[in-house]
């Protein structure tokens, strides 16, 4: 799991002044994603294990939170969760970022890995696979 740290710290950046916008892309449809956080955190995880069909031996990841107001994505999520799942699918998460006085787009590969459910909104947590922009 290598990602672009001067691109992630970009990222982080951005996000932290909530100047960008994101969209999820499930099954041909997009989905906002607002309220968007990404951390660098540790993993409970002390030796290299699998989890999900996926090696994991960092030690630190980085994280990603964000909020759906759509609740017609839930059934969409329920393949793509790591953990109960033996085979799981990456989400694709895009923005428009302004690097160096050039737009370009920016593709966020995560995992998902939690979701928490509320009457109007679902919350997902998430750990960034890969970074892409174009």
């Amino acid at each position: 799991m290598t990602v672009d740290e001067n691109l992630l710290k970009s990222l982080i950046g951005f996000t932290e002044s909530d100047s960008l916008e994101f969209l999820l892309h499930l099954k041909n449809n997009s989905y906002p994603l607002t309220h968007v956080q990404i951390t660098n955190s540790s993993i409970p995880v002390n030796e290299p294990t699998t989890r999900g069909g996926v090696y994991f031996s960092d030690k630190f990841a980085y994280k990603m939170k964000g909020t759906i107001n759509d609740l017609s994505v839930v059934p969409l999520l329920t393949s793509k969760m790591l953990g109960p799942n033996t085979e799981f699918g990456e989400l694709k998460i895009t923005t428009m970022i302004n690097l160096e006085n050039e737009l370009k787009t920016l593709e966020v590969h995560t995992n998902l890995t939690n979701s928490v459910q509320t009457p109007d909104s679902i919350e997902l947590s998430m750990i960034i696979v890969k970074l892409e922009s174009s």
